[in-house]
């Protein structure tokens, strides 16, 4: 199995499928993702109960740049 790194187009659905309040099992089966792959994307970049795909691709660039 290799890995893939999420891209900015799911960040954004990501975003999108949280705000309308869709679970952590909903989210991956509509980007064909694991369960373990979306919630360690929320919990990592979440901020006051809130996830932006902006901010998570910020963070992403900024891990990869070290």
């Amino acid at each position: 199995m290799s890995y893939k790194h999420l891209t900015t187009f799911e960040r954004a659905r990501i975003e999108t499928l949280y705000d309308q309040g869709k679970s952590i099992r909903t989210i991956p089966e509509k980007l064909d993702r694991s369960p373990s792959t979306i919630s360690r994307e929320i919990n990592r970049n979440l901020q006051d109960d809130s996830y932006t795909s902006e901010h998570a691709q910020d963070n992403y660039i900024h891990r990869r740049s070290h």
